[in-house]
């Protein structure tokens, strides 16, 4: 199950559905903290909700910090107490639970905004209140529309929400994903056409999500493109290709070398887990984290 097949099936309702927590043992004994471990000198840790909706959040929240994970993301605001229960951020919140279809329908045609436009202020403003960073959004879908186009029309409506995000101190992220595998149509599905909205929209409280696995199907070249432009990209996702399974040796990219580049630039904001476990999840996220701490 694909993130967009979760959205549309459970919205933010966890565990995922369809699926059998039975199936997903529960988390063994307790593994040898990150802490312990070599760390990144500027970026942190995160782990995305929906791939591991087998487990109660609770749960997840756990093994996260058990591992020296930071956070857990793309939950909704009022999952704070849990995460805080574990001493937990949340560097992602999810867009607003009630939304129709927000991943094809997103802010790249005006007819969204009537109802985008106040369900973003409102979790925008739910975002402050549990003291979280930022909030992600979506281009949508194309339908035959053009891309410059679709591009205004974004600008024009995420700028209908700016001065809340400035006054909150909220910044608004839209992830990049790939048109080829996983979101046939999609409209944001280049780091030019990301580049672009950035620069149209100017505001430090937009930014982009780059989510390395997408990127990757799409055009590649990971390493110099998040050096080139990291000013533009306020967070990163993780996962393997082909499958977006885990990121060990059974997939194309090699993450502690793209770890290493993000490091070495300096990135201080978060980087996140979110590959499908095939086999122990928790056993699957520790080596996740061990590959990533550079």
């Amino acid at each position: 199950m694909n993130r967009r097949d979760f959205v549309r099936a459970a919205g933010a309702a966890l565990p995922l559905a369809g699926c059998a927590p039975a199936a997903v043992a529960a988390p063994g004994p307790l593994a040898t903290p990150t802490a312990s471990r070599p760390r990144a000198a500027s970026f942190r840790h995160s782990v995305c909700r929906w791939p591991f909706g087998e487990w109660p959040l609770d749960t997840l929240c756990g093994v996260a910090a058990d591992l020296g994970i930071d956070s857990v993301e793309l939950v909704q605001p009022s999952d704070a107490p849990t995460l805080a229960a574990h001493g937990l951020t949340c560097a992602m919140t999810a867009h607003p639970d009630a939304l129709p279809d927000p991943l094809r329908k997103g802010w790249n045609r005006a007819e969204h905004h009537d109802y985008l436009v106040p369900a973003y202020r409102e979790q925008l403003e739910a975002t402050a209140d549990a003291g979280w960073p930022h909030l992600i959004v979506f281009s949508g879908n194309r339908d035959g529309l053009d891309d410059a186009v679709g591009l205004e029309t974004m600008a024009q409506g995420i700028e209908q929400v700016l001065p809340d995000a400035d006054r909150l101190g909220v910044t608004l992220c839209i992830e990049l994903f790939n048109s080829k595998v996983d979101h046939p149509d999609y409209m944001g599905d280049s780091t030019a056409w990301g580049l672009a909205l950035v620069e149209r929209i100017g505001s430090p409280r937009f930014r982009i999500l780059y989510d390395i696995y997408h990127m990757q199907i799409m055009e590649g070249d990971v390493i110099r493109t998040v050096t080139d432009h990291l000013d533009a990209f306020a967070h990163f996702h993780t996962a393997g290709v082909p499958g977006r399974h885990e990121i060990d040796e059974s997939q194309e990219l090699f993450y502690p070398a793209i770890m290493r580049a993000l490091d070495d630039a300096g990135f201080d904001g978060f980087v996140a887990q979110e590959f499908i476990p095939t086999g122990d999840p928790r056993a699957a996220l520790a080596d996740a984290i061990t590959r990533c701490s550079v």
